[in-house]
């Protein structure tokens, strides 16, 4: 007995904590999460977000900007705001950048884009709404001022082009095969170059055709987001049971849009 009433307290002080930070995940709302942004060079342009507190407690909230590195492999490494190339945190107005909410109110927040009259590509950076709390001076985070530090935040994405700027340009190259003995199904990565100057989404597609019978057979294709002159490698995976034996051009087809062409690589394989 002794052992079943101990599980059984330890299960409700697992259910406690689990409620307690599911329920402190859900404390706001920031919608949306994407800013696409399209104001000519020397133009401005604003957008809204708003911000609403799901908490029962007044909250203080605070705007943040940070730089991000798209990497080859869709990862974003973060950086501090107006370090990068095509940083677009500089061109920001936020209002307000700071403010508070009551229970169950919601706050719109204006962003304006405001764009030099010599940048014709694109450009990005994350814009953060976080919550804050207050702090004693000896613990306070010396980054964010006396007395405040910041909890849990939410991330919105946003992103600069000219309507004018039409330069979209993709390549797709090395497709090949990278199987490990492990693997049960087979493995295929391809490198898709971003030539153009737009961020750029790309719908991939995987194509095996029988040569012996041109028998053709699409998988279930996914999205990537591509970056102005930069690389991204995806790997595709080709099901065993989906193909009977023979010999097969295996082909990775990317689509970014109705007024371009598809732009693609391939590969012979055998299937035993």
């Amino acid at each position: 007995m002794k052992t079943f009433a101990h599980a059984l307290r330890c299960f409700w002080v697992f259910a406690l904590v689990f409620l307690y930070n599911y329920t402190n995940a859900q404390d706001f709302e920031v919608a949306p999460v994407r800013l696409d942004f399209n104001a000519e060079p020397g133009e401005n342009q604003t957008k809204t977000i708003n911000v609403k507190n799901h908490s029962n407690k007044k909250t203080s909230f605070v705007v943040a900007l940070a730089d991000f590195l798209p990497g080859s492999d869709g990862t974003r490494k973060s950086l501090p705001p107006n370090t990068t190339r095509r940083s677009a945190a500089n061109w920001l107005n936020i209002n307000p950048s700071f403010f508070e909410l009551n229970p169950g109110d919601e706050m719109p927040i204006q962003v304006t884009m405001l764009v030099p009259g010599d940048e014709y590509g694109a450009a990005w950076c994350m814009l953060y709404i976080q919550p804050t709390r207050e702090q004693t001076s000896w613990s306070a985070d010396q980054g964010l001022g006396a007395g405040v530090t910041v909890s849990g935040r939410i991330g919105v994405m946003v992103y600069q082009s000219p309507s004018s700027n039409s330069n979209h340009s993709i390549k797709v190259t090395n497709l090949t095969e990278v199987t490990g003995s492990e693997d049960t199904d087979r493995k295929f990565t391809a490198t898709i170059d971003n030539l153009g100057d737009k961020v750029t989404v790309c719908k991939v597609h995987l194509i095996a055709s029988n040569i012996q019978t041109a028998e053709e057979k699409q998988f279930p294709s996914f999205e990537i987001e591509t970056y102005p002159k930069m690389t991204r490698t995806v790997e595709v995976t080709l099901p065993n049971d989906q193909l009977q034996p023979g010999k097969y051009a295996i082909a990775v087809i990317v689509d970014y849009g109705p007024k371009y062409a598809l732009e693609g690589a391939q590969l012979i394989i055998d299937v035993n």
